[in-house]
């Protein structure tokens, strides 16, 4: 995959971001569009969800990304390998989550994951972060009963807030009785997590199961 320079950080509250995007024609970007759909939140250059999409053949993969150019680069990896159960899609995922998931069947998303976040570490930065109550509350409507939101992240206190958010919810439910899962349930690390583990840094995860 060709490495495309791009901003770390893209503040989601700037105004050129402030459009909602169209839902996609689900029919027209997956072969299978009723399978069960996998929903990656800040996919980055999405080499996760294209690992992802080879081993689990019976699910469908959606990614969402703010930096329109890796959603450009991603979408050719994709069409150059054929594949016909990943697509990914340029938008602010704060405003444009409920028109995307809105036209889905009921039942079809089973899985989210929300992987290595910016932390925005600032205080008066807060808001940019993409694990808001709104976020929370619209995942709750779409995401199926049973389905799992998978979390995780390099910063502690990063992890504490989502999970906080999730665990604030009353549809939502953390699996397990430790506090952060000691290993990750997904068959495919992303990029970051490998990277962090290598250098012997912990990696806080968790999950949650929709009610």
């Amino acid at each position: 995959m060709a490495v495309i320079r791009v901003r770390q950080h893209v503040n989601p509250l700037a105004r050129k971001f402030q459009t909602p995007v169209d839902p996609p024609a689900w029919e027209k970007i997956y072969a299978q569009y009723q399978q069960p759909l996998h929903l990656d939140i800040g996919c980055a250059r999405g080499r996760f969800l294209l690992q992802m999409a080879q081993v689990e053949t019976n699910w469908n993969f959606l990614g969402l990304e703010i930096r329109e150019p890796l959603v450009i680069e991603a979408n050719r990896i994709v069409s150059e390998l054929g594949l016909t159960n990943l697509h990914y899609l340029f938008c602010n995922v704060n405003n444009s989550l409920s028109p995307i998931l809105s036209t889905l069947k009921p039942g079809i998303l089973q899985r989210v994951s929300i992987q290595f976040p910016d932390p925005w570490f600032k205080t008066r930065h807060a808001k940019r972060r993409v694990v808001q109550p709104e976020l929370v509350e619209e995942l709750a409507s779409y995401l199926a009963v049973g389905g799992v939101v998978f979390l995780q992240s390099d910063q502690e206190f990063i992890a504490v807030e989502m999970c906080d958010r999730f665990q604030e919810h009353p549809a939502f439910e953390k699996m397990g009785t430790e506090k952060w899962l000691a290993e990750n349930p997904l068959p495919v690390a992303t990029e970051r997590e490998i990277a962090t583990q290598n250098k012997g840094e912990p990696v806080y995860r968790a999950m949650f199961v929709k009610r």
